[in-house]
């Protein structure tokens, strides 16, 4: 039900599916009743499909005219029409309905003149015939000459005692009651067929245009099911890719907009594992369930209906079947349901511990660990190896107990279907077909067994999309049109007033009532021990947490109360760690708009101090960056990430310890450069080196997550004792250096 809300943008292609599904079923339905047929009609009647004779001998007619009312003679003399003096053909216009009128009225007089017929020609004894006979008859034939013609002395017989004689016989073969109707016209038809052969009719021609017909018709029959297959199949691949992406951009949008608390929630090789191999999972079962489940009911259904159809007392069987199978599947997913919640787990166990891998490969090679790196991933590669094969092994038992089960089923049939054949209440061809509408039956249930293969797992899959999809998020952006306006008259002003934080599940604040106020084109400076929060302190700005305690004002707004987009478009933020995109060194640089024109690409990258390098490049500023920013050093890469804070152009500024991999003139000539190209902005920066903040507007000394003191590089050198010690303790080290 829950992918079935997800499929809403795609009714009409499902709704063709569901249609394109019952004109394969209808197709496949039909052709075990083209098989018996064949059987029944085109081998064993020659191709006689009725009763009713096409040709007939004028003679043979008058014979059976003896069996006959005069209303019954009217009635079939309409019928047929005269080809000569002594045939007589049906007419081509006769429809269905007089087909079986005409057969109704036939098929009585017709076994009993066969009977005399056979009695009269010595294919039976006399008196045998008389006694099978019974009635006036059977006197008739214990005085009757041997070389008497039996049709010459019932034509001098009065009417009535015929028509007596015709009931008479009728109740006693009650042959429609006892054998059923289909059987009955199958007793008359080899007399039909003789009848036919007297008349001239080729019936081995007859024979083979009738199964030529019944093949060609198959044939068709198949080559529209293949054709349903492939439209059936190519839908289901268009809606489950379809459904695939839009759930892939769902999870995307909903990941993209976590906090970090979120983020946090979840490993990142979980997420990506979530994005991927889970999103996979229920794609396939969506399209087996528009190929297979929507299939299964439909000709379960049909076959169902076509058994009940041939009258056949069976059921027991199909029954028999149907539980054994469910008992079977019912077992096997007891067994293995428990592993496919593991086995996700293990995938992402195993993703957890190849990204650690590759992502510190050259630590690894550093330390020597490789051979304890090897033993870690194939460990996690092992439990995954071997809960899969516990779960295939367990899935690939099912195939040969279903065929066990069909092939068993099978044989039944044919065991108890032979007494009905043998008795005359089912006809070969007959069984044949309830043996193939008892194997789609329970091939509808092998269906929906394969897809407990497959849904336990899409299940588990399902459950961890549906809790990324659930996460609510920490960080709420306002409701549409309650957002507040920024203040212009305040514009690039932040104020800290009274700020507290605490990480979720933490135990204690790591900043605890921190006040200050940052000005339009100052530059604050934030300096301290490591871990005393300053990363923390400026990471709040841009709402990647929101405070426990407090409030943060950007332009004279709570920051909570505006639109976390406009919020984030003032902001220009360069991360502790240079991150860089798979593109160009230019597109890099124009990630934080999309109107950055060149000339603006190029006065970043100066300011970066990165023209240098860009330009000695081959391609310059067309130069591939590869993944990870894999190919450029740690030094370039923090450039290119502050290259891109400066094309931004924002108000506000965010070093978060952004020089730490440049050199001292480097650094200099970067603050310098930067100073002036931002002069009305508002620049924070996080640093750990003293040269890096003596010239900042304020400094903010941090420890142990509080503040220890504010003021200019002189005034703290005076005044606050935390500075003082950090500031010794560099310059100390810079004079030895």
């Amino acid at each position: 039900m829950k992918i079935f809300r997800h499929l809403k943008s795609y009714v009409i292609p499902i709704i063709f599916i569901v249609l394109l599904l019952f004109v394969e079923a209808i197709c496949d339905l039909a052709l075990p009743e083209y098989m018996s047929n064949i059987v029944n009609v085109g081998i064993q009647q020659s191709g006689v499909s009725s009763a009713v004779p096409q040709k007939i001998k004028a003679e043979t007619l008058d014979r059976l005219e003896l069996f006959m009312s005069e209303s019954d003679i009217k009635t079939v003399n309409s019928f047929y029409s005269e080809e000569s003096d002594s045939v007589m053909t049906l007419k081509a216009d006769i429809s269905e309905k007089d087909l079986q009128q005409l057969e109704e009225i036939l098929i009585n007089p017709m076994m009993i003149t066969n009977l005399l017929s056979l009695a009269q020609s010595d294919k039976l004894n006399d008196k045998n015939a008389a006694s099978d006979i019974g009635g006036d008859l059977s006197t008739l034939f214990e005085d009757m000459p041997q070389s008497t013609d039996i049709f010459t002395i019932l034509k001098t017989m009065p009417k009535e005692q015929l028509l007596k004689i015709s009931e008479e016989i009728g109740e006693k073969l009650s042959s429609y009651e006892t054998l059923g109707e289909d059987t009955v016209r199958q007793m008359v038809i080899p007399y039909t067929t003789s009848v036919m052969q007297e008349a001239g009719v080729n019936t081995d021609e007859l024979r083979s245009g009738y199964i030529l017909n019944a093949g060609l018709i198959m044939l068709g029959y198949s080559l529209l099911i293949s054709l349903s297959a492939i439209c059936t199949a190519l839908l289901s691949s268009v809606v489950g890719a379809g459904f695939a992406r839009n759930l892939r951009s769902a999870v995307y949008n909903k990941v993209i907009s976590f906090s970090a608390k979120e983020i946090n929630s979840f490993s990142t090789a979980s997420l990506i594992t979530r994005c991927t191999n889970d999103i996979q999972q229920i794609q396939m079962v969506v399209i087996m369930i528009l190929r297979m489940v929507l299939y299964a009911p439909i000709i379960g259904i049909g076959a169902g209906l076509k058994v009940k159809s041939t009258g056949a007392d069976m059921a027991w069987v199909i029954y028999l079947a149907v539980g054994t199978v469910l008992l079977v599947v019912i077992s096997l997913m007891i067994v293995a349901l428990p592993r496919f919640t593991v086995l996700q787990k293990l995938v992402d166990r195993i993703n957890l511990v190849s990204r650690e891998i590759l992502t510190g490969i050259p630590v690894i090679r550093a330390f020597s660990r490789e051979k304890y790196e090897e033993d870690r991933f194939d460990k996690a590669n092992r439990d995954l190896t071997k809960t899969n094969l516990f779960v295939n092994r367990v899935m690939t038992a099912m195939m040969p107990l279903m065929m066990l089960i069909m092939n068993g089923t099978s044989i039944l049939i044919i065991w108890v279907g032979s007494d009905m054949v043998d008795s005359g209440s089912m006809q070969v061809g007959d069984l044949m077909a309830y043996i193939q509408y008892t194997m789609q039956i329970i091939m509808a249930f092998l269906m929906i067994s394969m897809m407990s293969i497959m849904l336990p797992r899409a299940a588990v899959s399902g459950k961890r999309i549906s809790e990324i999809l659930k996460t609510e998020n920490s960080i709420k952006n306002p409701d549409e049109g309650k957002a507040l306006r920024f203040d212009e008259s305040k514009k690039g002003e932040i104020e800290f007033r009274n700020v507290y934080f605490r990480y979720p599940q933490a135990e204690e604040d790591v900043l605890r009532d921190i006040s200050f106020t940052a000005s339009k084109g100052e530059t604050v400076a934030f300096i301290g021990g490591t871990g005393s929060g300053k990363s923390t302190l400026i990471n709040l700005i841009p709402r990647f947490y929101d405070v426990t305690g407090g409030k943060i004002l950007v332009d004279g707004v709570d920051i909570r109360k505006a639109d976390i987009h406009d919020l984030r478009d003032k902001i220009g933020y360069v991360a502790q760690k240079g991150v860089l995109f798979s593109g160009t060194i230019a597109s890099n640089i124009a990630y934080g708009s999309d109107d950055i024109s060149f000339e603006q690409i190029k006065k970043a990258a100066q300011v970066a101090q990165s023209s240098d390098f860009i330009e000695a490049k081959e391609d310059g500023y067309a130069s591939e960056i590869a993944q990870g920013g894999t190919n450029v050093s740690g030094g370039q890469k923090q450039r290119l990430s502050i290259a891109r804070a400066v094309a931004k152009n924002p108000e506000i500024y965010i070093f978060d310890d952004s020089f730490s991999a440049l050199d001292f003139k480097t650094d200099a000539a970067l603050r310098k450069a930067l100073k002036k190209a931002t002069d009305n902005a508002t620049i924070l920066i996080v640093a750990q080196r003293i040269s890096t903040v003596l010239n900042a507007d304020k400094i903010v000394v941090l420890d142990n997550g509080e503040i220890a003191g504010i003021g200019t590089h002189e005034e703290l050198m005076k005044d606050c004792a935390v500075y003082q010690q950090i500031a010794s303790s560099q310059l100390s080290k810079e004079v030895t250096a």
